[in-house]
């Protein structure tokens, strides 16, 4: 029997990427026996302001350092190269078409799954891919919770939730703290830091 291949898809706009983000893609990848992670940098995310982002080629290059010794992991530049708004359900369709012989398992975390409702298509999309959605330690799930009113039905049969390591760390938190010149080593991978202070970047955030 042919193995059907595991995918998972992180996107975001990884602005800058920090081991947050590293460590869900890896705690995804080993609890779901994922063949490979795939990052997917946003070019506009439809809930932030595009003006407020940085430039895609310096977070593809931050990206791809901090992925580059992991051999699970891969970059894609899918969402850059259609420009315009990123829209999930967009991805997922063309994803779906370029790996036909794959499970799809779109990785989020709570915070996506409680504005879902606000997505494009999200009605079409929980039918296309499963879901991993990452929490905290100890964190239980209340489906009775207001703020998870809006979530498709569908949903939840197409949902699993993995617990991580609580990394208590933000992009917008490390581009304050550069602004501010307050350190950031050990909140993400050494390449990055050093790519960041040799460009100059989120100087002016």
């Amino acid at each position: 029997m042919t193995h059907r291949k595991a995918i998972g898809i992180l996107g975001g706009t990884f602005d800058p990427v920090h081991y947050g983000h590293l460590v869900a893609a890896q705690y995804a990848a080993y609890g779901f026996n994922l063949d490979r992670v795939i990052f997917m940098p946003a070019a506009h995310p439809p809930h932030k302001n595009a003006a407020d982002v940085l430039e895609a080629k310096h977070r593809l290059a931050m990206l791809q350092l901090a992925i580059a010794d992991n051999p699970v992991f891969e970059m894609s530049t899918l969402e850059i190269d259609r420009s315009g708004v990123s829209y999930t359900i967009d991805t997922i369709e063309s994803m779906r078409r370029a790996y036909t012989d794959a499970d799809l398992f779109f990785i989020m975390g709570m915070d996506s799954l409680y504005i879902l409702d606000t997505w494009k298509d999200v009605q079409r999309l929980v039918t296309l891919c499963r879901f991993i959605v990452v929490t905290r330690p100890n964190y239980h799930l209340d489906r009775n919770d207001p703020a998870l009113q809006g979530v498709p039905e569908e949903f939840w049969p197409q949902a699993d939730f993995l617990e991580i390591p609580a990394v208590d760390i933000s992009s917008s938190d490390l581009r304050s703290r550069v602004q501010q010149g307050k350190p950031i080593r050990y909140l993400l991978p050494p390449a990055v830091e050093k790519y960041i202070y040799d460009h100059s970047l989120y100087r002016g955030v």
